[in-house]
């Protein structure tokens, strides 16, 4: 039976890659390597670290930018302090996503 029209209409589309299909395994969201299920409650919980991380970056990315244009609005920061603060926050969002590289 071909799947692959199938998880190409779903919402998240699971492939077994060990002995999956191939056009299956193009068209799937989420590729497991093996061919074990139990890996699906991993990728979901990947995905949900995954998830939390990402609103993390954006809520501290969002707080901080609000804080410097306050601080530049009242004359405390200059454009150069402005610009320091958006590369620092750039680099500490990557660094806080690198959390999920190490997630087993």
């Amino acid at each position: 039976m071909n799947d692959a029209p199938v998880l190409a209409l779903s919402d998240v589309g699971i492939a077994m890659g060990a002995h999956g299909s191939h056009v299956a395994v193009e068209s799937a969201d989420v590729v497991i390597q093996t061919d074990s299920p139990l890996k699906v409650a991993e990728a979901v919980r990947i995905g949900r670290f995954t998830r939390r991380v990402v609103l993390e970056n954006i809520v501290f990315a969002i707080g901080v930018k609000l804080a410097v244009i306050l601080a530049g609005a009242c004359g405390y920061v200059s454009l150069w302090g402005a610009v320091f603060a958006d590369v620092g926050v750039s680099l500490i969002a990557v660094m806080n996503s690198l959390r999920i590289m190490t997630k087993r």
